[in-house]
């Protein structure tokens, strides 16, 4: 897998140049829309899957593509995720905050083989930060590894994702969390929420979607350095496995808190 990290790491720092960073607070009315209320695809979205895609296709051959947009088009390729070598591409996750002109936003890319996360990037354009993880290989931040410990704080920080839940679960999560836990703003980006758990900004993050394309890279380079993510109830959190929610934390002690604060 490390002989991937160049071409991989070059074709997400020239799709940044050449199609995202062009288009940053740029963005024509008609070059974006709507897949459902409040989620926004653009132009840059689509263009940057299509270039990904092709050059990925190149790189391996023999692996299939779930992309975010593609997925969106026809949801039965995710059905295949654990079938042979896949690559999973969010061409722009924060597409939200890109549209609002505003950072976090990244291009994230994770590879896997019959369902299992092997390899995953997350790069920040603005930041141009690029993070890289391989099963067994560590967390690796900008040619550094990384290990996770947590923030430190009097209380633990927790990124806690409450706008897909509904009304009462929102109230219950934030009165369980109340004394225990410190509730910090979340991103809107998951290529930016778990770089704040293995780097020491958070020590938290619940989620309530669990797309592959937003969790595939990110929750290997958390394991990697050393964090837990799984879901809610403590079963493995598997792409191929469908459900719902997850928590995510910095080290499997925090995770075990999390857990017992919010769902115990």
């Amino acid at each position: 897998m490390h002989r991937l990290y160049d071409p991989v790491a070059a074709l997400m720092r020239d799709v940044a140049r050449d199609i995202m960073m062009p288009r940053f607070r740029q963005l024509a009315s008609h070059e974006v829309s709507e897949k459902t209320p409040g989620d926004y695809v653009t132009i840059v979205d689509r263009e940057s899957e299509a270039r990904i895609e092709a050059e990925l296709a190149a790189l391996l051959p023999e692996a299939r593509i779930v992309g975010e947009e593609a997925a969106a088009e026809d949801p039965t390729i995710v059905s295949r995720i654990a079938e042979g070598p896949a690559w999973i591409i969010d061409p722009l996750d924060g597409t939200n905050n890109f549209t609002e002109g505003k950072a976090p936003f990244a291009i994230m890319i994770g590879l896997t083989i019959d369902g299992v996360r092997e390899a995953g990037w997350i790069y920040d354009p603005v930041g141009n930060r690029m993070c890289h993880a391989v099963r067994g290989g560590g967390c690796w931040v900008d040619g550094g590894r990384v290990h996770s410990s947590g923030s430190r704080g009097a209380l633990p920080k927790a990124a806690i994702a409450t706008y897909f839940m509904p009304e009462a679960r929102q109230a219950d999560i934030r009165a369980r969390a109340e004394g225990k836990l410190e509730i910090v703003d979340i991103p809107r980006c998951a290529g930016e929420q778990y770089p704040r758990l293995f780097l020491g900004a958070n020590d938290i993050a619940l989620f309530e979607r669990t797309h592959p394309w937003d969790h595939a890279p990110g929750a290997l380079m958390l394991e990697e350095a050393g964090g837990k993510i799984a879901r809610n109830d403590g079963a493995p959190y598997r792409l191929d496995v469908p459900g719902t929610g997850a928590i995510a934390a910095a080290t499997p002690a925090l995770w075990d808190m999390a857990a017992e604060i919010l769902f115990e």
